[in-house]
């Protein structure tokens, strides 16, 4: 299957992957296309953009396909909050996502208003909030496989940002394009370029910077990397941005 990603707002990542930054908080969402299955990463911030992320999915992946398996990088509101819309995908997160949803709904509906969502749209996220149901274990991976030669592999490769913080890698093999490009990997917020990155109270921040060392052992020297927020990067830069965390943090290297 050829995807144009002509769709608004989306951009070709490489062949069969295109990512979408969103308005409001510039989060990233992936989506990685085979030729039976199609997975999204991260779900967006509100239901109405996760609607929008689900129906502007469809358009690009046509008639009678949909998305079938979701991955959640981590436990932020701008990145869980529109899963309920995906209703029927498989759901993947790190180990103990799954609870960190549920213990701090409240706190994740709280920091959204803190950070301007509306106080309607917070509570009915928080309320329908989607917890995974395939957990990746510590230093663990999942293979996907999509069809048509595609496979992606979710890896737990925190914590760092959070303490739950999982990673898409998207092997550089033929796509559903038919032709060959760079590995890509999905970084969540472990990775941020448009700014520099968050570490709030559930940052593991003497654990971040080797986070970062997992991300480039997966992805190598010539992958795409795609940070939770901001410009596509290449491992110079994460590498850059790894020292800098062990230098803010005091962590040696």
């Amino acid at each position: 299957m050829r995807v144009t990603w002509e769709e608004p707002g989306w951009e070709r990542v490489a062949p069969g992957i295109g990512r979408r930054r969103l308005p409001g908080w510039d989060c990233t969402v992936g989506l990685v296309v085979g030729a039976s299955a199609a997975l999204l990463v991260d779900a967006g911030s509100h239901l109405a953009e996760g609607a929008a992320l689900r129906a502007g999915a469809g358009r690009l992946l046509g008639p009678g396909r949909r998305v079938t398996h979701l991955a959640l990088t981590h436990p932020h509101f701008d990145h869980v909050f529109g899963a309920a819309a995906f209703a029927g995908a498989e759901v993947f997160g790190a180990a103990g996502l799954d609870a960190a949803l549920a213990d701090g709904r409240e706190e994740l509906r709280a920091d959204a208003v803190r950070n301007g969502l509306g106080a309607d749209a917070a509570a009915e996220a928080a309320d329908r909030l989607v917890r995974p149901g395939h957990l990746v274990p510590p230093g663990g991976e999942v293979g996907l496989d999509l069809g048509g030669g595609v496979r992606a592999v979710l890896a737990n490769v925190g914590p760092g940002h959070t303490a739950h913080d999982l990673a898409v890698l998207v092997p550089g093999a033929p796509g559903s394009e038919g032709a060959e490009g760079p590995a890509t990997v999905f970084c969540g917020d472990l990775v941020e370029e448009s700014g520099e990155p968050q570490a709030g109270p559930d940052a593991v921040p003497s654990r971040w910077p080797a986070a970062l060392d997992r991300l480039l052992a997966l992805g190598g020297q010539d992958a795409v990397y795609v940070p939770g927020h901001g410009a596509l990067v290449d491992a110079a830069f994460v590498r850059s941005q790894r020292d800098a965390l062990a230098a803010r943090f005091g962590v040696s290297r």
